[in-house]
């Protein structure tokens, strides 16, 4: 049985990155995969308020505030040994599948 006939929607599941993605499209989309998950969610959030409060620079320019605003730090790295659990929704079952030959189903 393959990964993709395991995948059902409605379940909580366990993936882990067999192998690098082939095109950046496939690494995108596992990456955005991984980011569904709360913990890295949180974590984005937290990041994004020490940016906001800290890590931008605002100077004038041209008579008025400039933000120079620092770039966001990516928590989600699709490389092989990975794993992140995910409820697994009908919306995201094609995504998924489309990647299913890089996953494994723990």
């Amino acid at each position: 049985m393959s990964t993709a006939d395991k995948i059902m929607p409605n379940q909580t599941m366990t993936f882990t990155v067999q192998r690098a993605p082939g095109t950046s499209a496939r690494r995108k989309t596992i990456e955005r995969l991984m980011g569904m998950q709360t913990s890295i969610q949180s974590g984005r959030n937290k990041l994004a308020n020490q940016r906001r409060l800290k890590d931008n620079v605002t100077y004038i320019r041209a008579g008025r505030k400039w933000v120079n605003r620092k770039r966001a730090t990516k928590l989600a790295v699709a490389e092989p040994g990975a794993t992140f659990t995910l409820l697994v929704t009908p919306q995201i079952v094609n995504d998924l599948k489309s990647v299913a030959d890089c996953l494994e189903v723990a």
